[in-house]
């Protein structure tokens, strides 16, 4: 059975063969460059599934030619093993450095050789198959969004809208119609907020939301303002589900660098997950508290709860939590936003959560000292 096809770079022509001929008796196909240069060229051709190299070398060097293939999309993932001579451990070391995967001392044993290329290869498709697992799993998810939840308003929409111009306008009374439009805005509200948050989550993942942080970051004396503004948007939808929504804020907080939108935002998702999954006539308290170097800001539920093998997934892209339980819930992009928000601010989110009892999640923001003027 033929194995994988293994890249050796060697200036030495005899050890060059000797490698080669050890790999190919155990079934791998071998590609063979006295350079960096020549292997380079024989990679714009080929995929090898690993790369062993010398590292001196004239023309492009190992140190030189693993820089290349870790700095190219395409070959950023293959295994990438050093030779180096018996002793040179400045080499070995630099190699450790750079980010290698491994290294052979010559001269070597056939058998270490196999045992490097063996392992190396395996794990690298082992991690490949992770990915494309976590891969597919994120494409059905998008699949399932796309039809689900970008649907859902889309009908909405288009049912009111054909209802009328099928009927005509004149069917139908002012009262009527003025139903139909709300419901028709609340459609394309809904679906104007899915858009938002993919949006966002492109941000987060292109680091164009870090950036926008830089240039809106600001410093905080006291950020109950920021809190209370939160907490008064969402007070009428708190109301309209028989939730009620209350505050208990330490009375000086420390400052802090933050962008305002961004921090309002990730407690405002925060309170409608709270409130949305609360039973009605139960309370959800938004908590902050501070230590000399952090602010705690807490928004506990005594709704429905988390069990505990989910707490480890809330936070990741497009995941829900019982979706086939919990309708309407939105696309899973919420705590994963949460989280992206959090780790710009150089901070962290965490939960706290009981099935049954209801759940603590907690924004965790560094203290930041004002620089004196």
């Amino acid at each position: 059975m033929t194995k994988e096809m293994v890249l050796v770079v060697e200036d030495n022509s005899i050890m060059l063969e000797g490698i080669q001929d050890i790999l190919e008796i155990d079934g791998y196909q071998v590609l063979t460059a006295l350079d960096g240069q020549k292997a380079l060229e024989l990679m714009e051709q080929h995929h090898p599934a690993l790369i062993v190299s010398d590292i001196m070398m004239p023309h492009i060097d190992g140190y030189q030619l693993f820089s290349v293939v870790r700095s190219d999309p395409r070959w950023v993932n293959i295994p990438f093993v050093f030779l180096t001579a018996k002793n040179q451990r400045v080499d070995v070391r630099f190699g450790k450095q750079l980010g290698a995967d491994d290294y052979l001392t010559k001269p070597f044993e056939a058998e270490d050789l196999l045992v490097v290329v063996g392992a190396k290869i395996k794990r690298a498709a082992a991690l490949q198959a992770a990915t494309d697992v976590e891969l597919s799993k994120l494409k059905q998810n998008v699949l399932n969004t796309l039809s689900h939840e970008f649907r859902t308003p889309l009908t909405y929409i288009r049912g009111y809208l054909d209802l009328i111009l099928d009927e005509g306008p004149d069917q139908f009374s002012v009262k009527d119609l003025g139903d139909f439009l709300q419901r028709v805005k609340r459609g394309s509200d809904r679906l104007s907020s899915l858009v938002d948050d993919f949006i966002f989550l492109v941000m987060l993942e292109t680091d164009e939301a870090t950036a926008a942080f830089r240039l809106g970051q600001t410093f905080f004396a006291d950020i109950h303002v920021l809190i209370d503004a939160v907490v008064q948007k969402k007070r009428p939808w708190a109301h309209d589900r028989d939730v009620h929504l209350e505050t208990d804020l330490d009375g000086a907080l420390p400052g802090t660098v933050l962008h305002a939108d961004y921090i309002q935002d990730a407690l405002g998702r925060l309170l409608d997950n709270a409130i949305k999954f609360s039973h009605k006539g139960k309370r959800v308290v938004v908590r902050a508290t501070a230590d000399e170097e952090w602010i705690h800001i807490a928004v506990q539920d005594y709704g429905i709860g988390i069990a505990a093998k989910e707490v480890l997934r809330l936070f990741r892209r497009l995941h829900q939590v019982n979706r086939e339980h919990q309708e309407q819930q939105g696309i899973g992009a919420g705590l994963a936003i949460v989280k992206g928000i959090m780790d710009i601010h150089h901070g962290r989110v965490e939960v706290q959560s009981q099935v049954g009892q209801g759940s603590i999640f907690t924004l965790i923001l560094p203290v930041v000292k004002p620089i004196a003027s």
